[in-house]
């Protein structure tokens, strides 16, 4: 059988076209996949946390905005997010589990406290930053940043201070950095451990401890009704509204800024229509008026960044978390 240029050609030409053809077709199908049942939310706290609201307000966005029509939050507090983690663990390549999740999806493996590494789960997307606010009691003897950084240069084993959810996670590795930056010893404070920044705002207004390290959405209600007072906000310049009085740990000769993220996973293994999907969702979400007022509200910084990006975010993080963790004789 001769085989002639033209026949070449035309076969050439047919291989194009069925290449194109299946691309297309697979492109098609990457984008067929929706939920086909309820998706839970999970968060690794109790009720009333940040990560908690965080996740209710997602929640209520799914609905309002109809990007997903069945949602719910699913609370799984203990471990420091462990139980949480290990229970998205086991839907392995399932887009109807999502977690609102923060530091300790890196730290957990780090320190030891589980054997699941963050590469297991899919990054579906980063969504917000929040510097971290030092609280004490109302009528505490600790009446500025001042007075706290002196204290813990000086005798930090005489403070309990709350670093919910978890020992090596944003709250802790904030108190740390002060700490440090103070000239104290960075192993030295009394740290205490509660499931939820709530439960924590509670033990300080109760005196049960002496300073919280948390997000500032969370202490100003009880600061507005004179339970509470916060001394210092880490951030690189002053908040607004109702936290604008409150001074930055710069303004108080102590150079620290220092935050937490809030991130979505999935469990491992989402195929390339499901990641697809909730690259969409959580797009349409972040570009809503409503989601902006929200982070506005609660003095949160937009960090959105879809799952490739925050893939390669989380990246970054581990490397920077494991270098604090071990000078903490916290990494394993």
């Amino acid at each position: 059988m001769t085989v002639t240029r033209q026949s070449l050609k035309r076969a050439a030409q047919l291989s194009v076209w069925l290449t194109a053809t299946l691309a297309g077709a697979t492109a098609a199908h990457a984008q067929s996949w929706r939920p086909e049942k309820n998706v839970e939310i999970i968060v690794g706290t109790g009720p009333g946390g940040a990560l908690d609201r965080a996740a209710r307000t997602v929640q209520k966005l799914f609905h309002d905005r109809q990007l997903v029509q069945l949602s719910t939050v699913v609370n799984k507090p203990g471990g420091g997010h462990a139980v949480a983690l290990a229970y998205l663990n086991q839907h392995p390549g399932d887009g109807h589990y999502l977690q609102v999740t923060s530091e300790p999806l890196l730290t957990n493996r780090i320190t030891g406290k589980s054997a699941i590494s963050y590469t297991d789960y899919t990054a579906i997307a980063q969504l917000f930053n929040e510097y971290m606010a030092f609280t004490v009691y109302a009528d505490s003897p600790l009446k500025s940043g001042r007075d706290l950084a002196e204290r813990l240069r000086k005798d930090p084993a005489s403070l309990s201070i709350s670093v919910s959810t978890s020992l090596g996670n944003a709250n802790h590795i904030a108190l740390v950095l002060v700490a440090k930056a103070a000239g104290g010893d960075i192993r030295k404070p009394k740290t205490v451990v509660f499931n939820s920044a709530g439960d924590a705002m509670t033990a300080l207004a109760g005196k049960h401890v002496d300073v919280i390290v948390t997000g500032p959405a969370n202490q100003v209600p009880l600061a507005q009704a004179g339970k509470v007072r916060i001394l210092a906000i880490a951030a690189p310049r002053r908040l607004t509204g109702a936290l604008g009085e409150v001074p930055t740990w710069k303004e108080q000769g102590v150079d620290v800024v220092a935050g937490t993220w809030r991130a979505v996973v999935a469990p491992g293994g989402l195929g390339a229509a499901q990641i697809a999907y909730w690259d969409e969702v959580f797009s349409k979400l972040s570009r809503g008026e409503e989601w902006q007022r929200d982070l506005e509200r609660n003095h949160f910084a937009n960090t959105y960044t879809a799952s490739r990006e925050t893939r390669q975010f989380f990246d970054a993080q581990n490397g920077r978390l494991r270098a604090v963790l071990a000078e903490l004789g916290l990494a394993r």
